[in-house]
């Protein structure tokens, strides 16, 4: 009977090298994720369960149950307010700025005179941050700013306050909003459609199909991963808006937003943290519930 071979070792697929960089590429970017968004997500949503208004450190913390939203839904003024016009946000932003980066994108697609010098000009707003874009507009629109002089309202008496009628200045900041964000809903399709199969376009033209007609009937039905990216950023640059309205007035005269709320709910003057961790909260729900509920129709139907 002869020796027992032992079992030969499986060699690893993987060197140490190339361990090191498997860690340097996936380790650090999620330990910084779990530190930075999940650990700080979680404690935030603890903390809007709790009473604190941040003096006296974590001792002064006391438990409060649903005490704040019950307060925020029936005591708080500016709460539907800005829900109202975060709501707002989101349906200009879907009917408005995101048809017209698709048709935009489809007439850059068609490789006109002066392409290049159109996708430069339409996606340059995407460049600037909202906090300088928010300064830049303040600055034409302002009393004595470039509308006013270009008008010819320099007098104090005549100049159109853009700014300062609550019922207008929500549609006024949409129209800033959203001219940065068609320039970059119209490359992320033309993008898209540049990796469509130029068979799809042959074949359509074969059956002769118009330009038009190919594209909303061939074309757009195959760009359902751009199609959830939009959706997806949409959304939460309609829920997350904060930048834009803080730098022209602070958020107030008719431009609550949620985001305005829980900054000045955890850093103004009220310091009432238990308040701003709850519309934290329910900005997180509010944005993350019909993004996961549209993610998963849209693979449902792809499986």
């Amino acid at each position: 009977m002869g020796a027992k071979v032992p079992p030969r070792r499986r060699r690893s697929a993987f060197t140490k090298k190339d361990r090191l960089v498997l860690f340097g590429l996936v380790g650090i970017p999620t330990a910084l994720c779990i530190a930075l968004v999940v650990i700080p997500a979680i404690l935030t949503i603890l903390l809007s369960f709790t009473f604190w208004d941040g003096i006296g450190g974590l001792k002064t913390i006391h438990w409060a149950g649903f005490q704040n939203y019950r307060q925020i839904f029936t005591l708080y003024e500016a709460f539907p307010k800005a829900l109202r016009n975060n709501a707002l946000w989101l349906v200009f932003f879907a009917l408005i700025p995101t048809p017209a980066g698709i048709i935009l994108a489809y007439f850059v697609d068609k490789k006109l005179k002066g392409t290049n010098f159109y996708q430069t000009a339409f996606y340059l707003p995407m460049v600037l941050s909202l906090a300088v874009t928010g300064i830049v507009w303040d600055y034409i629109f302002r009393t004595n700013g470039l509308v006013n002089s270009l008008l010819g309202n320099t007098s104090a008496e005549s100049a159109i306050s853009w700014f300062g009628d609550p019922h207008k200045n929500i549609w006024v900041v949409l129209g800033i909003a959203s001219w940065r964000h068609v320039g970059y809903i119209m490359m992320l399709y033309l993008a898209g459609m540049k990796a469509v199969d130029p068979a799809l376009h042959e074949a359509a033209a074969i059956d002769g199909a118009t330009d038009w007609y190919t594209f909303r009937r061939v074309i757009f039905p195959s760009l359902s991963a751009v199609n959830v990216i939009i959706v997806v950023v949409t959304v939460i640059d309609s829920l997350r808006a904060f930048d834009l309205v803080y730098i022209i007035n602070r958020g107030r005269n008719g431009l609550e937003l949620l985001g305005v709320l829980v900054y000045e709910n955890i850093f103004g003057e009220s310091s009432r943290i238990g308040w701003g961790a709850a519309l934290a909260t329910m900005l997180f729900l509010l944005s993350i519930i019909p993004i996961m509920i549209y993610l998963y129709q849209t693979f449902k139907k792809d499986k």
